[in-house]
Parts: structure tokens; sequence; C-alpha cells
């Protein structure tokens, strides 16, 4: 199973991609979508959605995870991060991969055990939990790959309610 986790940013939109064989999880690829904030709007959200569309057709992941926008101090910022998430989700969709949404609470829950787990601990879990010995730079790359090892962990707990519902 390939999963695209998406950590949404319209400044930096980080990305990473899991791959799992069984128990065992490989990080093919992480990094961040950059747009420069001078730029136009529309035109960065096209940007963005540009560059999903190349990591899609690069990589080929079965299925697409976001991390959910909860709350953050600055409406500004929120309302980018939305824009930001919302063409993830489209770009997603239009390829027709299932996309799924995971607040940052279920992340960590996932990775580390602990909803209210900080970078510190997270960045520990997922170094773990893909044997890699060096921190992921820039953060988002790390939150990105995060947010994967979470669709990969809910997953067949979300397949098993689909068959009890048949």
């Amino acid at each position: 199973m390939f999963v695209l986790g998406i950590d949404p940013g319209l400044s930096r939109c980080g990305y990473g991609v899991v791959e799992s064989t069984g128990k065992n999880l490989r990080a093919v690829a992480a990094g961040v979508i950059r747009t420069p904030p001078e730029m136009d709007l529309a035109l960065r959200l096209a940007e963005l959605q540009k560059e999903i569309h190349a990591l899609i057709a690069d990589y080929q992941p079965e299925e697409v995870a976001v991390e959910r926008v909860l709350f953050q101090v600055n409406v500004s910022s929120a309302m980018a991060t939305g824009q930001a998430a919302g063409v993830t989700m489209a770009a997603a969709a239009s390829t027709g991969l299932p996309v799924a949404l995971y607040s940052p609470n279920e992340v960590k829950l996932a990775v580390a055990g602990w909803g209210g787990a900080d970078k510190q601990q997270m960045e520990r879990m997922v170094q773990s939990q893909l044997a890699i010995t060096k921190p992921l730079r820039p953060v988002d790359a790390a939150d990105a790959i995060a947010v994967a090892i979470c669709h990969l962990a809910m997953r067949p707990s979300a397949a098993l309610a689909a068959a009890k519902k048949q």
C-alpha cells in the first residue's frame, strides 16, 4: 500500500509517501511544496494543485491522507491552510483516489500513542517507525509522513467497519 500524506499549507505544504508491506513501513519520499507569498493567491493555489497532481503522477499512491485544519490563532493563516487543504483534496479526488482526513490529535495518537505528543516526540516516533537516522527537514515533511503513517494505522479499522456495514 502506497499512501501520500499531506500536511497542508500555502507557503509550505508538506508531503510524504509511505509504503506499507505487511507491518513494515518505508519512507519513499518526503518534502515540501513552496509557493511564494508575493504571488497572487489564486496562482499559488493553482501551483499547489499542479504540484499535487505531479506527486500523484510520480509516486502513484493508492490513497491520500490529509491533516485536517482544526484551529489556528491567526485567522488569515487558518484560511490559507484551509484553502490549501481543499485544493489538495480536490486534486487527489480528481484523479479518483480516496482521500481521508485526520485531526492532529488522531495523527499523534496513531503515531506516538498519545494525542498530546509534542513535535519532538512525533519526530522520534516517525524516525523509529521508519528506521530513519536523521530528523526529516523541514518539519512539514515529517508531519506529512506522520499523516501517512496515521492513515496506514487507521485504515484496517476503517476497512473492518465498512465490511461490518455490508
